[in-house]
């Protein structure tokens, strides 16, 4: 009978304010923790080879409680994946996740997340894990507003 981690969904939402890695780090960090892995997807002034000005994202009405549902998944997954890995640690991971809806502007964080875990391993894979299921599974659309005034839906057909 090997010991599952603990984990600990600290914040999993969706935010029409400013999010920051800076904050999702201290909000996992913990005396246990040996690693912190954050991410954070910022908007870029470009896509396709067009310049892009602003992005406007819109969320589903379902979206703030799938974002959720996701996260939860995730942590229930790699709870029950750990029994006796790494000398059967039970040290806490904790997940952190904000997804910005609303006007953005270039180098705006648009997703951010940080996983604090009691090794490197487990975090990164954890932090990759959750960023990949938050943007194939949140039901989020890109609204792009490119320089030359055009303007183009990304993911509304998913």
């Amino acid at each position: 009978m090997g010991t599952e981690a603990v984990f600990e969904v600290v914040n999993a939402v969706l935010s029409a304010e400013p999010i920051s890695v800076d904050r999702a780090i201290a909000a996992v960090e913990s005396d246990t923790a040996g690693a912190v892995v954050s991410f954070s997807g910022v908007v870029r002034n470009h896509d396709g080879g067009k310049p892009v000005e602003r992005l406007n994202y819109s969320a589903h009405p379902t979206a703030h409680q799938v974002m959720a549902d996701v996260v939860a998944r995730l942590a229930e997954e790699q709870a029950a994946g750990t029994g006796g890995k790494e000398g059967g640690s039970s040290q806490p991971v904790r997940i952190w996740a904000a997804h910005r809806i609303g006007m953005l502007e270039i180098g705006d964080p648009a997703l951010v997340c940080a996983v604090s875990a009691a090794h490197r391993g487990q975090a990164f894979a954890v932090c990759s894990e959750l960023v990949d299921r938050i943007k194939e599974q949140v039901p989020i659309w890109k609204e792009q507003f490119f320089t030359d005034g055009t303007v183009e839906w990304v993911g509304a057909g998913s």
